[in-house]
């Protein structure tokens, strides 16, 4: 077992500098500089910001200073935001945007299970048509639009909640709700398979003529079973949620990473691109790692032998 997470941290190390470089590439594509603005600069000091930035040395070593600086973890001052350093932003922005990630989350796997094991037990009855309405809205609605709407209904004709900022309970509502109606429709259709798949075994069957309640099947025998499939899509919905929230994070107006990242891209601001981009992909590679420690608690029959194979 240790080998294997020897490993995995190998290979998560390995997927890190890969995608720092590819975005290192694709950045360098962009067609523009992160300083083409309608104000024009005088050449000696559009030069001197170059010179600062690194950004009139050959790309090679532009490449290999990024590459130094990560594992510093100093990816120097903002380009938009001179007096800003990445590091500042990150740690400004961050908290914000996994609290909201995590809400979401929560919100989706909550609800999503509890759908579909709804779903699965009252089949081919209007709670399982209920259950599955509401999944297909949640999947053929992008994010934005829901949020969209959910300003438009809820905020702004019914006043219920407020529809921008980041301060109390009641400003969280609907961008949770936003951000978890996609994932959650999708663990309540893929809970619900998996239930009636499981409900169908023989030692489903064994229990129910042992007289154990239908709760206490359910929740001690075929729950463990039937999130196999959940919990290998997990990474996945994790991955998606925890980036979704840029997006989100826009339309209400809320200040995480979302706004720095946005408008990094469209400032041509390398050093907030490189950052934002790093630090995200070490989470979210982080987070599948743990997707796949909770997948071998998940199942016995998968353990690893003393070679680590």
């Amino acid at each position: 077992m240790k080998k294997y997470i020897v490993k995995r941290f190998l290979l998560m190390l390995l997927t890190i500098l890969i995608i720092a470089s590819l975005t290192f590439i694709l950045m360098h594509f962009i067609p523009g500089s992160p300083f083409d603005s309608d104000r024009s600069f005088n050449p000696a000091v559009e030069q001197n910001l170059k010179a600062f930035y690194k950004l009139d040395q050959p790309l090679y070593v532009q490449y290999l200073h990024y590459m130094s600086n990560i594992f510093t973890l100093d990816f120097g001052p903002s380009i938009s935001n001179p007096d800003t350093n990445v590091v500042e932003l990150l740690k400004r922005g961050f908290p914000v945007s996994f609290h909201l990630g995590i809400l979401a989350i929560i919100v989706a796997i909550l609800s999503g299970i509890t759908l579909g094991v709804l779903a699965a037990l009252r089949h081919n009855g209007w709670i399982d048509y209920a259950a599955m309405a509401i999944a297909v809205v949640g999947i053929s609605i992008p994010n934005f639009v829901l949020a969209t709407l959910l300003i438009q209904e809820l905020s702004v004709n019914l006043g219920w909640f407020p529809a921008a900022t980041w301060r109390t309970p009641k400003h969280m509502v609907l961008p949770v709700i936003a951000l978890a109606t996609t994932p959650m429709a999708v663990i309540a259709r893929l809970t619900r398979a998996s239930m009636l798949e499981t409900l169908t075994q023989d030692y489903i069957k064994t229990a129910k003529a042992k007289g154990l309640s239908m709760w206490r099947i359910v929740v001690r025998h075929a729950l463990k079973n039937a999130l196999m499939p959940v919990v290998t899509l997990l990474g996945t919905l994790m991955a998606a949620i925890l980036t979704g929230t840029f997006v989100i994070e826009k339309i209400f107006a809320i200040p995480g990473m979302g706004r720095y990242f946005i408008d990094s891209i469209s400032n041509r601001d390398y050093p907030v691109i490189m950052g934002t981009t790093v630090f995200y992909s070490s989470v979210l590679v982080l987070m599948l790692f743990l997707v796949d420690m909770v997948y071998c608690w998940l199942d016995p029959r998968i353990r690893l032998d003393k070679a680590g194979e």
